[in-house]
């Protein structure tokens, strides 16, 4: 795609502007922000009154093609690469402010949106988001948030440093005790940065009520954060796996996700062992669908590697899957497993389990619990209890009618079209001025499924 101005010129001249912003393609990265922001852009093109266009950030080793930091992708006219790869991972900043002069303004000059929605800004800075104020003062500026990574400098996972010790609260002195060789100054100045950075936007949307709350609290202000759920993009809902004969059980449980040391691998595959044999039986299986092992620390790969070999015929190893296999691999499951260690926000496996109706065993914090509602949609577990999960899964094995009646009471997610209804409701309220914004706060608490 050229970035010619012939190229962005209105489709019609009422037509509302968007321009979704992402961390990441879902065709060069596949992750659950990134599928989440271009299921947005795709439905806010399926409605009326209303054009959206998609830029994501690329780095090394993608190639940069020339001088411009500006590349098209697969000939879309609607969707922009940005290459960006001097970033400062502890004050979110991209230190290549030449590019976002020269190329980021230049684009967004050219095109005029209306709304500029960033659903992520890793690797590409905060540094835009005062680039698209500068450029565009009258456009509506909203941030959407997946994780804590404004507040913590760990991953954004709320997660203590050397374990799994959950955090509650963000402040200098309790990151310094995480990072000692990084002043309680140095996190004072990195969260005064954020805030004044994140302090441009206009709106604030969080996938969950849990991570608004944290937010708030956190120093934003509460009436401007509103709980809108990511949307699916999915045509076809998996039938229930074929049972061979009446005796047959729903004894099939599946993990889908990055096997780091956060999304609770371990737990599980501790779980498994622990449980009984006379509830296990010679049907049961546990299937693991999840990549970049070889990405994870040593230790981690040794681990995870002696729990499936100890594990043994309980667990199938399916590797890495690319997101339109999930229907097909969602046939083969009855129970899918979320072992989470830490808060988690709005994991997209929730919501794909619940459009192909499959019941969820979860941690029992943050998102997860926010979302899956125990004994009614699926069941919780003490967060990192092997033991805990254990029990579930024997409950799962062994009370024959639990799964029909988790089942039935699962919930039809949100599709993207759904979701960009809801964004765009917001989007006109903002540009038009009448958003109504509560002062205590209550506007964050108010959820949009």
């Amino acid at each position: 795609m050229s970035t010619k101005p012939s190229d962005v010129s209105r489709s019609k001249p009422e037509d509302m502007r968007v321009l979704v912003i992402s961390h990441g393609h879902p065709d060069l990265s596949l992750g659950g922000a990134e599928v989440a922001s271009y299921n947005l852009h795709k439905g806010l093109n399926e409605l009326e009154g209303v054009r959206s266009f998609f830029m994501a950030r690329v780095g090394s080793p993608y190639p940069r093609h020339s001088a411009s930091a500006l590349m098209g992708h697969q000939g879309a006219d609607d969707e922009i690469l940005y290459f960006a790869d001097d970033y400062d991972h502890f004050l979110l900043s991209n230190r290549n402010t030449d590019d976002i002069r020269r190329d980021l303004q230049r684009f967004l000059r050219t095109l005029r949106p209306d709304v500029v929605h960033f659903h992520h800004f890793i690797g590409l800075g905060l540094e835009t988001l005062f680039a698209v104020r500068e450029t565009l003062p009258e456009a509506a500026i909203i941030v959407t948030f997946h994780e804590f990574l404004s507040l913590c400098h760990h991953h954004g996972q709320m997660v203590k440093t050397g374990g799994t010790k959950l955090c509650n609260a963000a402040s200098p002195i309790a990151c310094h005790g995480c990072f000692p060789d990084i002043s309680p100054g140095d996190f004072l100045r990195r969260e005064r940065f954020v805030q004044s950075m994140l302090q441009i936007a206009d709106h604030y949307i969080s996938p969950s009520r849990f991570l608004a709350e944290r937010y708030i609290r956190w120093g934003l202000p509460g009436n401007r954060m509103k709980v809108i759920e990511n949307g699916l993009n999915i045509s076809s809902e998996a039938e229930p796996r074929r049972l061979s004969s009446e005796e047959d059980r729903r004894g099939r449980f599946a993990f889908f996700g990055q096997l780091t040391p956060y999304k609770g691998a371990d737990v599980l595959l501790d779980a498994i062992g622990r449980v009984p044999e006379t509830a296990w039986g010679d049907d049961a299986r546990l299937m693991i669908f999840g990549g970049n092992l070889e990405r994870q620390p040593e230790w981690f790969q040794k681990k995870i590697g002696e729990s499936i070999e100890k594990a043994g015929d309980r667990v199938r190893f399916y590797g890495s899957y690319q997101n339109s296999e999930m229907p097909r691999l969602m046939r083969s499951a009855d129970w899918v497993v979320i072992p989470s260690v830490w808060w988690e926000n709005s994991p997209i496996v929730i919501q794909e389990a619940f459009f192909h109706r499959r019941p969820l065993i979860s941690s029992n914090i943050g998102g997860m619990a926010e979302k899956i509602r125990d004994g009614v949609d699926g069941m919780h577990f003490r967060v990192g209890s092997a033991e805990d999960l254990a029990d579930r899964m024997t409950e799962a094995l062994t009370e024959p009618d639990l799964w029909e009646r988790l089942r039935a009471g699962i919930r039809r997610p949100s599709t993207h079209v759904e979701c960009a209804e809801a964004h765009l409701e917001l989007y006109r309220g903002l540009v038009e001025g009448t958003s109504a914004l509560d002062d205590d706060g209550t506007q964050a608490m108010k959820q949009t499924a």
